[in-house]
């Protein structure tokens, strides 16, 4: 049996890799709804940055935090899936790993949401006082 290591360069692979993780978005879309929210409100602070022309920093920030923010929420819905998987029962110790998980898509969503206000309050204030 050849080793994994060992195995040869395949661009076909490659490319099939990228299906499995498109399967993946289309998965996470479609079954989580925390997801959906997440999608609505990054095409609306996308919208928000275009509308305020904010910086090139700006962005930068905004895109990492929803970068984030999806990431946290896909290991999130994969530990879910896996731990129900393991465990269809209630059970103390599936429930605080999926807590924990939770919790750092909470922790994120709350630090983007401070970032945002730091971004947009000030153009806000700067638009109604003008």
């Amino acid at each position: 049996m050849e080793d994994f290591k060992s195995e040869r360069f395949s661009v076909r692979k490659r490319l099939r890799s990228f299906r499995y993780a498109f399967d993946g978005l289309r998965i996470l879309f479609r079954e989580e709804h925390n997801a959906r929210i997440h999608l609505v409100v990054s095409i609306c602070v996308i919208l928000m940055g275009v509308v305020f022309n904010i910086s090139v920093a700006e962005w930068l920030a905004i895109c990492i935090l929803i970068g984030l923010v999806f990431s946290l929420e896909i290991i999130n819905s994969a530990i879910e899936n896996l731990c129900d998987y393991i465990s269809p029962q209630r059970h103390d110790i599936i429930k605080k790993v999926k807590d924990m998980a939770a919790a750092a898509v909470l922790v994120a969503t709350i630090m983007s949401v401070v970032c945002g206000l730091i971004i947009f309050v000030p153009k806000l204030y700067n638009l109604i006082c003008q």
